[in-house]
């Protein structure tokens, strides 16, 4: 993983200056910590930090093709560059590295757009096409790595994070109210935005193509198809179960490639065990994992971690958060995520990372996307009760149901109480809605917008981010099955713009760590959604397919073990007597008013309850509410007062780092510098 920024001048404008690209590519030194580099012509600025994974001699970029007509600069990893490459030598192109950005460039040579579709990996691109005077931003099928842009005047500036934006100089850190609302109804923006007004995201499978007068033309090179495959429909379990394995040992073997030691995180769940074991097999050497611990017993896994890794047989390594942990960490989580967030679930998380940079890895395998692709999510199996219930709207065994999903939710008898079933009625019969299975998550997380001030609430527009990946359903989806349905709206609503960000890259590679995900290989992806629902999920029943397949190489404790989702203490450790003073400081009516974007009456009166009950909420929307408040005034505090002082900081310490201007204009800002060499 890297860092990738640059701004791109209209025929008339001026181009960017080498200090301009200096500051913006210093705010991402946690993304690349091992040496910048930069590319200069009359149109365009590149700028590159490095992280070395593949190709670590001679890979500084920006990189060229043979004539230098195309620059890239490119944040992630191919992971089949390989085979790439030796079918662009066998057609005659000329490597001067090893790195698989190089195959990038050589690939476009040949294939020209169709590129993207060839590439298995997780990817940000920013390519520039001298001849055409064109450039490509694009982002890998699921959209694991960010990548921002903005248009300020004529000019267009682009990088991996918006705070590298902001140091640029051409763009200010101003809110947009109504993608602030939709964070606290949908945990994220919209798929193609940002928090920060004019700051866009380019989506996920997306390729944007800058023509000479900045025009954008979008194209969307994938999308997924979940229709069964007739060849599938009669799969046995055992059948499934055998080709996700052989697909799931393809794709691990793939993200094994690395010049560096790679790790694996163990949660103590099926996914990342399943991942774990099939790794040891295909690797017998020695393998570091990592878990997180906790000391609140409703959020511990140890037992499950411990007995993963000693039946895999890694080196295992883990930390014991605590609130205090929490404490500590969410205001750096907030820093690097650059959003709000209604859960501290990233915050743990970073801290894992870190504890992976300081045992001396640098690349860990994971298990997200097993829950999206197999169906093991309660919102699933919810979806289904209501469904079900929906056919006999009167009926009082069916409801009932309701009491075998959200096991971590409701106890003491809650779930079988009116009430409960109230909340899940409301709109039960509404089964052609196209969010049909996400509705009751969104009006419940919803409640939190009435902590934002009156003029953040007015501008609030839930529909426009539903309206937007309505846009974008995939060909096919009316003929989809109700749980491909629910799937793909996970992906896209959920899974990318929250999962893959807050709790992966941001968190991760605030500490320098790549994170890979082989349940995210195209191939596993596509054999996935062309399995049968019944060998995803048959009853309430969930990853049939997997289950079958970890059963093979995992004690039953494990394979048999019912979903238990990823959290963390939210209220309980930040509110009461151990609250930390910034929690003070920033819900104080001062601070609420100084930044104008809460309702500082409604804010008070439910931290003032949360400090008097020590953090212990009648129910988790309350929690959430003041979770994604604090984070706003964090988020509001680092763009307003910190940033101007960590633009200057971050400035200084790339004057101390190893620069390398591969090309440049010719004018009074060119370093001299080294040309990078082959491998």
């Amino acid at each position: 993983m890297c860092g990738v920024a640059g701004v791109l001048a209209g025929s008339r404008a001026e181009p960017a200056g080498l200090d301009e690209l200096k500051r913006m590519i210093a705010m991402l030194g946690h993304r690349g910590p091992d040496g910048y580099g930069f590319y200069r012509d009359d149109r365009i600025g590149l700028a590159h930090a490095r992280l070395s994974i593949v190709g670590l001699a001679g890979g500084f970029q920006p990189i060229h093709n043979e004539d230098r007509t195309l620059w890239i600069s490119f944040n992630g990893e191919i992971f089949n560059h390989v085979e790439l490459r030796q079918e662009l030598e066998a057609r005659g192109h000329c490597f001067y590295t090893q790195t698989d950005t190089e195959v990038i460039v050589h690939a476009f040579e040949e294939y020209g757009p169709a590129t993207w579709a060839k590439l298995n990996g997780q990817f940000a691109i920013c390519l520039w096409d001298t001849t055409r005077r064109e450039l490509w931003l694009v982002r890998d099928r699921l959209g694991i790595l960010p990548l921002f842009y903005a248009r300020r005047g004529d000019h267009l500036v682009f990088a991996s994070e918006a705070k590298s934006l902001f140091g640029g100089g051409r763009v200010d850190p101003a809110f947009d109210p109504v993608r602030l609302a939709q964070v606290f109804t949908h945990w994220s923006t919209a798929p193609h935005g940002s928090v920060f007004a004019g700051v866009e995201s380019v989506p996920a499978a997306t390729a944007i193509r800058v023509d000479s007068a900045l025009a954008l033309h979008v194209d969307r090179y994938w999308q997924p198809d979940f229709a069964t495959d007739p060849s599938l429909a009669k799969l046995s379990l055992d059948d499934a179960a055998d080709r996700l394995e052989e697909k799931l040992l393809d794709a691990i073997r793939l993200r094994l490639r690395a010049d560096v030691p790679v790790g694996v995180y163990i949660s103590g769940g099926l996914d990342s065990s399943v991942i774990a074991a099939l790794a040891r097999k295909l690797d017998t050497t020695h393998m570091h994992s990592f878990g997180v611990r906790f000391t609140d017993a409703g959020f511990d896994e140890t037992p499950q971690q411990r007995l993963v890794a000693g039946h895999v047989g890694t080196e295992h390594h883990d930390i014991l958060c605590s609130p205090q942990d929490i404490q500590a960490a969410l205001p750096d989580v907030i820093r690097h995520g650059e959003t709000p967030l209604v859960r501290t679930a990233p915050a743990p998380l970073f801290l894992l990372s870190r504890l992976v940079r300081e045992s001396g890895i640098r690349v860990v395998l994971s298990g997200e996307g097993a829950d999206e692709w197999l169906a093991g999510y309660d919102i699933f199996k919810e979806d289904k009760v209501r469904r079900f219930w929906a056919r006999q709207p009167d009926s009082k065994a069916r409801p009932k149901l309701l009491g075998r999903v959200h096991p971590f939710a409701a106890v003491n008898g809650q779930k079988d109480s009116p009430l409960w079933q109230a909340f899940f009625k409301r709109g039960m019969m509404e089964t052609d809605e196209t969010f049909y299975a996400h509705r009751t998550r969104w009006r419940n997380t919803a409640w939190s917008q009435r902590l934002l001030s009156a003029d953040v609430q007015a501008t609030a527009d839930d529909a426009a981010f539903e309206a937007h990946v309505a846009a974008h359903l995939p060909d096919g989806w009316s003929r989809w099955s109700p749980l491909a349905r629910s799937q793909w709206a996970e992906i896209a609503t959920f899974m990318t713009p929250y999962l893959l960000s807050a709790q992966g890259d941001r968190v991760a590679m605030a500490n320098s760590i790549e994170v890979r995900y082989p349940f995210l290989d195209p191939a596993v992806d596509d054999l996935c959604a062309a399995l049968p629902d019944r060998v995803k999920m048959l009853g309430l029943r969930d990853k049939l397919a997997l289950r079958r397949l970890a059963a093979r190489h995992l004690p039953a404790e494990i394979f048999q073990r019912p979903k238990r989702p990823y959290r963390a203490p939210m209220t309980t450790a930040l509110f009461g007597d151990g609250a930390p003073d910034y929690v003070r400081d920033l819900l104080s009516p001062e601070a609420l008013a100084r930044y104008g974007l809460t309702d500082a009456a409604a804010v008070s009166a439910l931290a003032d309850k949360a400090h008097r009950q020590n953090g212990r909420m009648a129910g988790e929307r309350e929690e959430m509410a003041l979770v994604g408040t604090l984070t706003l005034q964090m988020l509001a505090h680092y763009v307003q007062d910190e940033l101007p002082q960590s633009i200057r900081d971050q400035r200084a310490t790339l004057d101390r780092a190893e620069i390398h201007v591969l090309e440049d204009l010719g004018d009074d800002t060119r370093i001299a510098a080294p040309q990078p060499t082959a491998a």
